[in-house]
């Protein structure tokens, strides 16, 4: 096998494109979902790779194996996400948008707008490790992370990504980001304490493992709920300091009492709703459809679910343009 490698590579370094996908194609995958979680966008995390490939293309010829391959390309994300989070114009907060649906004053207004969803097709979990393992595999792309992480400093998120997630070494770090040793230590220091400060629900129940009858239960109820507009039902699922938001509009809500109100808005809108089930960040996951008077329903967002133990502590409503990344049609026929 590492003679095939070998020669792979010295073909792509001569200039051979389709020896340069193969080496890379086994990359790609861990590559976008690293982009995803620095930038928190997975518009930005495929451009971010797109830009990853082009530079690791150019520069080929002058990879010197001083560090293996999988390393030098995340060096190479790294730095490119680094770049993008330092330019790029986040795009703004939008207005409430939702006709028909007066909503109850926000609890604050959110800042991570930009935040979007990740497939969970785009996740490689090791369905195969402990328990704890595949705990943590979840928690390191959940959203509450994601989002998280949106709040620290660039070069902190980067640290704290290739250290305590990719396992990667302090020198190894260091020489990434063209730091020393020292720096990058310290910038870890921060990073989880800023880390410790900003997520949410540390205390809480871990969520039930994916697939299983304990989620699946969970999940029933939920849709139930919410496609009958049984405001009674869905709030028994919740937790006392669920919290809601919806990026782009900067809205959140916390705690039982709000969420409720919230909820009660949307339901006495008369809106009605079907949903299509997928996965998101190693959650539960919607595409919520509005239901239409000619028997058709119209994708209008997608919603993602947080649970802890047997309830729901999370919920983030996201627009319908993130549906397509999903495989999810733009309107299926009314139920």
């Amino acid at each position: 096998m590492r003679v095939v490698r070998d020669d792979l590579m010295s073909m792509a370094r001569a200039g051979d494109r389709d020896a340069f996908r193969e080496v890379t194609e086994p990359h790609r995958r861990e590559l976008l979902v690293h982009c995803y979680r620095m930038l928190g966008s997975f518009q930005d995390a495929e451009d971010a790779l797109q830009d990853t490939l082009v530079a690791a293309w150019q520069a080929l010829a002058g990879f010197q194996e001083r560090s293996s391959f999988r390393t030098w390309l995340y060096r190479i994300a790294t730095n490119r996400c680094l770049n993008m989070r330092r330019s790029a114009s986040r795009r703004p907060a939008k207005e409430w948008n939702v006709p028909g649906v007066v909503p109850p004053e926000p609890t604050r207004l959110g800042e991570i707008v930009w935040l979007e969803p990740l497939p969970d097709v785009m996740l490689d979990f090791d369905v195969a490790g402990s328990p704890e393992a595949q705990y943590e595999q979840r928690e390191s792309i959940s959203l509450a992370f994601v989002t998280a992480l949106q709040s620290l400093p660039p070069r902190q998120v980067a640290v704290l990504i290739l250290r305590d997630v990719l396992g990667f070494g302090a020198g190894e770090v260091a020489q990434m980001l063209d730091s020393t040793v020292d720096a990058a230590n310290s910038a870890l220091k921060r990073a989880r304490a800023g880390l410790r400060r900003r997520q949410l629900g540390g205390d809480r129940e871990p969520p039930p493992a994916a697939h299983s009858a304990a989620e699946d239960a969970v999940v029933a109820k939920f849709v139930r709920a919410w496609e009958s507009a049984d405001l009674e039902a869905l709030v028994e699922l919740l937790t006392d300091d669920v919290f809601v938001s919806m990026p782009p509009m900067p809205f959140e809500y916390e705690g039982r009492g709000v969420v409720t109100s919230f909820c009660a808005s949307i339901f006495r809108s008369e809106r009605r709703f079907d949903l299509v089930p997928t996965r998101a960040n190693g959650q539960p996951a919607f595409g919520a459809y509005l239901r239409g008077g000619n028997g058709i329903s119209h994708g209008v967002g997608l919603y993602v679910l947080t649970l802890a133990g047997e309830r729901i502590c999370a919920m983030t409503r996201f627009e319908n343009n993130v549906l397509r990344s999903f495989g999810l049609p733009r309107w299926i026929r009314s139920r």
